[in-house]
């Protein structure tokens, strides 16, 4: 793991400071490490706002970095953040793209050729048909499925990728480390067998 990476992932962990606020905080301090021990009056001068400041404030006194580190290699959990080498080179071009990525699994080279395919939890039996015949012809093409792990269309696509014989990836709205719903468990499973489960939230978020 990187020198600076306990600073990530404790902004990670901060309520109200996404890509762009941390943006113009490494913008104004130069590196993660002296943003995330700014005192009060340095974050109030860059011109953050009073609740983020007393977000950061609190996370820094109860958080402990050393633990969190030890948390994500007990579980084998990869970590990018923009200082990374092998950070996700087309999400690394999108305005606002997440600053730290948390990781189970493999992504390869192979998985920028990518399609996203998501849609509505209740979907119709039509719906997964046309989705398993989109999906199927995709991935065993070999173009890698991305979905979010819900119900309906999203847990089609990753089962018809993974039946073609394809890769998918998972990104999700929860911590890497609590996969929802439940119910997909074992889909998360297979997910990682070939592909990945990422988020940018932090480890233990639901």
């Amino acid at each position: 793991m990187t020198e600076n990476l306990a600073y990530w992932v404790g902004f990670s962990k901060v309520a109200g400071i996404g890509p762009m606020r941390l943006r113009k905080l490494l913008d104004y301090f130069g590196d993660i490490q002296s943003a995330w021990q700014a005192n009060l009056g340095e974050l109030a001068a860059v011109g953050l706002e009073r609740r983020a400041i007393e977000n950061l404030a609190t996370t820094r006194q109860a958080l402990d970095l050393d633990a969190e580190l030890r948390k994500i290699e007990e579980l084998g959990v990869s970590v990018f953040t923009w200082e990374s080498a092998d950070y996700p080179p087309q999400l690394r071009n999108i305005p606002g793209s997440p600053f730290i990525l948390y990781l189970r699994g493999e992504i390869l080279a192979q998985d920028e050729w990518a399609l996203a395919v998501v849609g509505t939890r209740s979907a119709s039996v039509y719906g997964k048909e046309v989705t398993r015949m989109l999906v199927s012809g995709l991935a065993s093409s070999g173009v890698t499925i991305v979905s979010g792990l819900a119900l309906g269309i999203d847990t089609q696509a990753h089962q018809s990728a993974l039946d073609a014989g394809g890769r998918t990836l998972a990104v999700l709205g929860s911590g890497v480390d609590n996969i929802y719903p439940r119910r997909n468990q074992k889909l998360a499973e297979q997910i990682l067998q070939r592909g990945a489960i990422i988020s940018e939230f932090p480890l233990g978020t639901r």
